[in-house]
């Protein structure tokens, strides 16, 4: 079977999970990882043929599941194509302690955002260059503006350097890099607080990635940032 390959973490909701639905209909065989397997496997499922769906339950925080996952793939399908860094965290915090989560919750939410990306692009990158394939990555609108007392916002501001240097290393490589960066999205986890305001669907956010994977070889979009209409 020589499909392409499209790697998803943080797929089993929200934009990754609305990302696979797409991908899958465009074609791609998919390997779906996060770390609930129970909602992976009932997405795998709606998704269709188990021969074309993989789902995978993987730490992206850990380095020997992440590239012992990677090389399973590439054992068992020969190839990958397409990688969307997409697993994310986020809490509400404040470094002056008038509000939201206390500190022992914040080192998850910076490992997930910041070290998960970079250990997968360090797993997956060698079997990009093979494929000459895509790597895209979510950050955020976040992560181009300054927002008091937000670690969260801190991490998508590290993403955003992160593409740029992951970037920078694979000129020649024939591999692309793109930065995704959503406004808010309604993927169930709004704070009350912004409720109100003006919010994207999952669905938006992944066309944005089908459009930059969908572009011809010669063609590397950079960066995409997706507010909704309305948003500040």
């Amino acid at each position: 079977m020589t499909d392409p390959v499209f790697l998803i973490t943080g797929a089993s909701r929200g934009i990754g999970a609305t990302t696979a639905r797409l991908a899958a209909e465009a074609g791609y065989r998919l390997v779906l990882v996060a770390r609930n397997q129970n909602q992976l496997s009932d997405l795998a499922t709606r998704l269709g043929d188990p021969d074309r769906v993989w789902p995978v339950a993987c730490d992206v925080t850990d380095w020997a599941q992440l590239s012992g996952l990677v090389t399973r793939v590439r054992d068992a399908w020969g190839r990958l194509d397409v990688v969307f860094a997409n697993a994310g965290a986020s809490v509400v915090t404040s470094f002056l302690g008038t509000r939201g989560a206390p500190p022992d919750q914040w080192r998850d939410m910076v490992l997930v955002n910041v070290y998960g990306p970079a250990l997968t692009a360090r797993a997956t990158l060698p079997a990009l260059v093979e494929s000459r394939g895509h790597l895209v990555l979510t950050g955020s609108a976040a992560g181009r503006g300054i927002r008091p007392g937000n670690l969260y916002s801190a991490t998508k501001w590290a993403l955003t350097g992160l593409a740029q240097n992951i970037r920078a290393e694979c000129i020649g490589t024939g591999v692309r890099v793109t930065l995704v960066q959503p406004g808010l999205v309604d993927t169930g986890g709004i704070p009350p607080e912004r409720a109100q305001e003006p919010k994207l669907d999952p669905a938006d956010i992944a066309r944005a990635v089908l459009y930059a994977v969908g572009q011809p070889a010669t063609v590397d979009i950079n960066e995409i940032l997706v507010r909704p209409a309305g948003q500040a």
